[in-house]
């Protein structure tokens, strides 16, 4: 399973890395592997080891078929309310903080 998250703050990278860090743990209780394809956030990375999976147009995340959940950690109502809808229509499992 594919999935995006949208911020990479103090939470966000603490989201990517319990996803990475316990994959097999987390494997076995969805059932499936959970793969970050992408992180959305306004700032780069450079030298991360998530630096590849960095972007910058929530449209990427909305329009890709493989991603199948998406998890807002932005913070605040906009854009975070508009990416979350957006993501919903498209027929995306949304979990947010907020």
């Amino acid at each position: 399973m594919k999935a995006a998250i949208m911020g990479y703050g103090t939470i966000g990278s603490g989201v990517y890395e319990v996803l990475d860090k316990n994959c097999k743990s987390v494997e076995k209780k969805a059932g499936e592997p959970i793969e970050v394809k992408y992180i959305l956030d306004l700032r780069e990375f450079p030298g991360s080891p998530v630096e590849k999976l960095v972007i910058h147009d929530v449209e990427q995340i909305v329009n890709d078929p493989e991603i199948q959940i998406v998890v807002e950690v932005m913070g605040g109502i906009e854009p975070a309310r508009t990416y979350i809808n957006a993501a919903l229509r498209a027929g995306k499992h949304v979990v947010t903080a907020n």
